[in-house]
């Protein structure tokens, strides 16, 4: 069952964003090699200054658990610890999904109800 992560940090010095996504990118890279690793993407979000958004999807909880126990996640983890983050106020929340479909039917219409269960 696929499991996705999603959530958001905030950094305490907007202006460094740019820079910490760079430097995040060979940690992104080498999840994103991983078995099992569907996507895994940082963006800043352009509204709330210092804020990174985290997406990631997994094949199952078994290559979750496999990646939270590999060097790049520790090493991302370390990474982090090396800027100032703001206190968590949200929690990163995984989430398993037991159906996935379109928006969109067969006809264009977005849809907010899944259609096709």
């Amino acid at each position: 069952m696929t499991i996705i992560i999603s959530g958001y940090f905030e950094f305490e010095h907007p202006e460094q964003i740019p820079d910490i996504l760079k430097g995040a990118r060979a940690h992104i890279e080498g999840a994103l090699a991983e078995d099992g690793c569907i996507a895994y993407s940082w963006t800043e979000d352009h509204l709330t200054p210092g804020r990174v958004w985290v997406y990631e999807e997994w094949s199952s909880e078994d290559t979750l658990d496999a990646h939270l126990n590999t060097h790049w996640y520790r090493d991302m983890g370390a990474y982090l610890g090396s800027f100032d983050r703001k206190p968590m106020t949200n929690v990163i929340k995984k989430y398993r999904v037991d159906l996935e479909e379109p928006v969109y039917d067969d006809t264009g219409v977005a849809r907010g109800h899944f259609f096709t269960a």
